[in-house]
């Protein structure tokens, strides 16, 4: 019979692993045939994926994104329940799902921002709060079309809303391990937003500008999928323009 202390290092180890799989560059690699870190804003999120392969990719990338978070965080606690407290279980699977995300062990512990991942595990540990960072996201994106301005505000209301929610007293009792997520997370996520945070005071950071058609984006992938007569990894002429005019996001 494993200890408690081998039962929960496996869980966090589990989480983490599954946080690292690297959904956006695995669609990158399949449907496009290039490298994300080669192309755009070389990052390897949805956003990336949905300038490169267009909405559609870009929104299968973020479901993945935000599944790998939720998945361990509502599923790996049920599965050890009596080994430890099961939120406090959840709250940690849910951070090393995140950093898995963020520092993948499959790319050299280097990976995405973490916003669609957290999202995902937001979602198990606090709807109320997922639900404002969400709409936050929604309102800000819709007017600017910035996903990094929407990305980093929604954080900043996550935050706000759960102290809220956790109040009088978040850091007492059961609520401890919760109320430092709600404020660590948050500021990890915003800190992974540096650069953008930088652009944005300068006036330079860009709209998003999908590629595939759809809102704000234009009726062709820039890259196209692999299959369709042309390699995967050529970009079309329009395509290396519009990539070397613009800065990443």
């Amino acid at each position: 019979m494993p200890s408690p202390t081998v039962v929960i290092a496996g869980a966090l180890l589990l989480a983490y692993l599954t946080g690292s799989i690297p959904f956006s560059l695995i669609l990158g690699r399949l449907v496009g045939g290039i490298d994300l870190r080669e192309h755009g804003s070389k990052n390897v999120g949805a956003t990336n994926v949905t300038r490169l392969l267009g909405w559609r990719w870009g929104a299968i990338a973020l479901l993945l994104d935000a599944l790998k978070g939720l998945a361990p965080t509502l599923l790996i606690p049920k599965q050890v329940e009596g080994w430890t407290t099961s939120s406090h279980l959840a709250v940690g699977c849910g951070v090393a799902a995140i950093l898995g995300h963020m520092f993948s062990c499959f790319l050299k512990f280097k990976g995405g921002k973490g916003v669609a991942t957290s999202l995902g595990v937001v979602s198990v540990l606090a709807p109320l709060g997922a639900l404002a960072a969400l709409g936050t996201f929604i309102v800000l994106f819709a007017w600017k079309r910035i996903v990094s301005l929407g990305s980093i505000a929604a954080a900043a209301v996550f935050a706000a809303v759960q102290m809220f929610v956790l109040s009088p007293n978040p850091f007492g009792g059961s609520k401890l391990s919760l109320a430092l997520f709600s404020l660590a997370v948050p500021g990890l996520v915003i800190f992974r937003h540096r650069a953008n945070i930088g652009r944005l005071l300068r006036g330079e950071e860009k709209a998003l500008r999908p590629a595939g058609g759809g809102p704000g984006g234009s009726h062709e992938p820039t890259i196209r999928p692999a299959g369709d007569g042309n390699s995967g990894a050529e970009a079309s002429t329009h395509s290396r323009r519009g990539e070397a005019s613009s800065r990443p996001l």
